[in-house]
């Protein structure tokens, strides 16, 4: 089939880095399929008027069932997948000691057994297809530990360790898995985290070699690229940082500035 035809899935797109991948994979002629816990309308109607090809479907990625029906109208509507991206995720900040059982499991439901359970229901129609990409949204916070964050660093984590287990499984039979790791990006996310007095923006532009936050273009961008074959097509299993140098930088706060 020409490019024209291909399919990316999306989670997560009805805001944020979601919203603005599904732009940028329909500006490149992919069909567009959205699974949100709301309706990503804002998406739809950012799209539509390009001429874009695009549907919304709002669910509970955590819920099996709701899951398998998005995905049979995706194959009804589509009859193929050619890229997944695991966007869709929840933060929580709260000490270790005083986060309860309830909220860490949710954090691990949303973050780390949906992606487990969408990419277990596309990949098996990319495996058949012997071809296909799939991209996890993992985080900074999946390659260090950062305080106040044990469920969400710990989702991240583990969705790092699922993209290296399943690039290992499924690379040989033509379905390469990857993960983009950001930084700080300014969301609707960072908004609803720094409500909660928790950090400001001084403390990430601070801290960030570069300076500033990550945008969604920045991470939208990223994410094409692993998912496009011809300009990523022997990448399998990586995890691509896309954090303005955050991960790498271990100097003290005064020497990172005067760096600059």
């Amino acid at each position: 089939m020409s490019t024209d035809n291909r399919v990316a899935v999306i989670t997560g797109g009805a805001q944020g880095i979601g919203r603005r991948t599904a732009e940028l994979f329909a500006d490149r002629d992919y069909r567009v399929a959205l699974i949100d816990l709301r309706e990503p309308a804002e998406t739809i109607k950012a799209i539509d008027p390009k001429g874009g090809d695009v549907f919304g479907y709002s669910a509970d990625i955590t819920d099996e069932a709701a899951v398998a029906l998005f995905a049979r109208e995706v194959s009804d509507r589509y009859g193929r997948v050619d890229v997944l991206v695991n966007n869709a995720g929840i933060s929580l900040i709260s000490p270790a000691e005083e986060t309860s059982f309830a909220d860490y499991r949710r954090v691990i439901e949303v973050n780390l057994v949906a992606p487990f359970l969408l990419c277990q229901v596309f990949g098996k129609k990319m495996l058949e297809a012997g071809s296909g990409s799939i991209v996890n949204v993992a985080s900074v916070a999946g390659l260090l530990g950062i305080s106040d964050r044990a469920a969400y660093n710990a989702s991240k984590h583990g969705l790092i360790g699922l993209t290296r287990t399943l690039a290992a499984e499924w690379g040989g039979r033509g379905v390469r898995v990857n993960a983009v790791c950001p930084g700080w990006v300014k969301t609707e996310m960072d908004v609803a985290d720094q409500a909660t007095g928790s950090y400001s923006d001084a403390d990430i532009t601070g801290r960030v070699p570069m300076g500033r936050f990550a945008t969604p273009d920045d991470i939208a961008h990223a994410i094409a690229f692993l998912a496009d074959d011809n300009e990523s097509g022997f990448i399998n299993g990586h995890t691509l940082s896309v954090d303005g140098g955050w991960a790498s930088d271990g100097s003290w706060e005064s020497l990172r500035l005067r760096k600059r």
